[in-house]
């Protein structure tokens, strides 16, 4: 965390290199001017947000739903082709890369089966369900030499929540170590957090008739078989354990992933994990209190749910505090940090990162490790006591519970 250490990391980030072209997907040699061309698998709200990225030509969609399907193919328009199993759009090589806007659930199997398909991954946040798939994931996409990103940004562009400005400078701030060390990060509504707190299961479903356009059986995939109800699915989904993790597992990486890249820690996960929180339904995510967690250097992560700390710092060292809105009680901040270097540069080209085969800046790793910061919370909320994990084997200490949460049976046929 010193001043001498950061400029040889900046200097050494800024070095020259030359990268060789690559085979994509056993398509051939793609040379610069090629066009990347790419395929969406799960095209309901978020799914038909992607059809229109830039930067690869869509030629593939794919849902199990015949009305998302159906819609989706009329925005694309022609020369686009239409799936109901995401295994044959992954079987065609033409496609370089594959995005992922799938509830979570499918995240890690279709993920790991795009890998060994020789598919780059673009893939929605969460990373994945639980931090047992996440570790598949980082495993598959290295093996198999594949460019993996998370869609969430917030740590190299856009303005991060409540702040008015990039994530960049408060990084400056944070290596100038004018705030000392350790730091507590405080996420609540008072420092801008909005993140769909209340984004609860019901408790009372009754089965429904399935919808004729919809293959539930598929929809469920690798998750336990429950009877259809239709808030178990599409824009409510994320209010049950077998899917996702409500507002926590909705929204907790856009916000969680810029702190851990504040903290500096892309490589290792916290060591002490508490939730205060209702007692857990064993189906539908309900609402919590606070989520503290703690690294083993002391710095801090704590959630606020109930907006308890109205006075919080969203930083706050021995030396200094940053309020939202760069607000801090150090008068002449900005004239100091000029002094300072910038943080080193980020690839933050999803296709160039592509072309080049470099890793892009929100990768496989790191977004695995803000995605755990995020299923930490959700184990901690579920079972409703302390816990104590180990970052390098990803495992809770004495807590055979606890790790079961970490790797979770997948519904036959499905496995990775």
């Amino acid at each position: 965390m010193n001043r001498r250490n950061f400029i040889q990391k900046t200097a050494a980030a800024l070095a020259f290199s030359i990268v060789p072209r690559r085979v994509l997907g056993g398509a051939g040699v793609l040379a610069p001017s090629d066009e990347l061309t790419k395929a969406v698998i799960g095209v309901g709200g978020m799914g038909r947000w992607h059809l229109g990225d830039t930067g690869a030509r869509l030629l593939a969609v794919c849902d199990v739903d015949a009305g998302h399907l159906r819609r989706a193919l009329e925005i694309a328009g022609k020369g686009v082709q239409g799936y109901h199993d995401f295994r044959e759009v992954l079987a065609r090589d033409d496609i370089d890369i594959v995005h992922i806007p799938t509830p979570p659930h499918w995240h890690a199997l279709i993920s790991v089966a795009a890998a060994r398909a020789g598919k780059d991954i673009w893939c929605e946040k969460p990373m994945t369900r639980t931090i047992g798939e996440g570790k598949r994931v980082v495993e598959e996409v290295q093996r198999h030499d594949r460019i993996f990103r998370v869609n969430t940004w917030f740590r190299f562009r856009g303005t991060f929540y409540g702040f008015g400005t990039p994530v960049a400078p408060i990084k400056k701030l944070v290596l100038s170590g004018m705030l000392g060390w350790p730091l507590k990060a405080t996420i609540s509504e008072h420092t801008g957090f909005s993140w769909k707190f209340f984004w609860s299961g019901k408790t009372d479903l009754q089965p429904q008739w399935i919808p004729e356009e919809l293959d539930y059986d598929f929809w469920l995939g690798p998750a336990p078989w429950k009877p259809y109800n239709a808030h178990r699915v599409h824009g409510t989904f994320r209010g049950y354990w077998d899917y996702d993790g409500g507002g926590l597992g909705d929204m907790g990486q856009h916000f969680l992933d810029p702190v851990q890249y504040l903290l500096g820690k892309d490589e290792t996960s916290p060591v002490e994990i508490e939730a205060d929180a209702p007692l857990a339904h064993p189906d539908a995510v309900g609402s919590w209190r606070r989520i503290r967690m703690k690294y083993a250097d002391g710095c801090e992560i704590i959630l606020d749910g109930e907006g308890r700390d109205k006075g919080a710092a969203f930083l706050e060292g021995p030396d200094g505090r940053l309020f939202p809105g760069f607000r801090s009680d150090i008068a002449d901040l900005r004239k100091k940090l000029a002094a300072f270097p910038d943080p080193p540069p980020q690839l933050t080209d999803f296709s160039e990162a592509v072309r080049t085969r470099q890793k892009f800046a929100l990768n496989e790793s790191n977004a695995h490790r803000s995605a755990t910061l995020v299923n930490l919370g959700k184990i901690a909320v579920r079972l409703g006591r302390p816990l104590r994990f180990d970052p390098v084997a990803q495992r809770f200490h004495n807590d055979e519970q606890a790790n079961r949460l970490i790797d979770q049976p997948m519904r036959a046929p499905w496995r990775f």
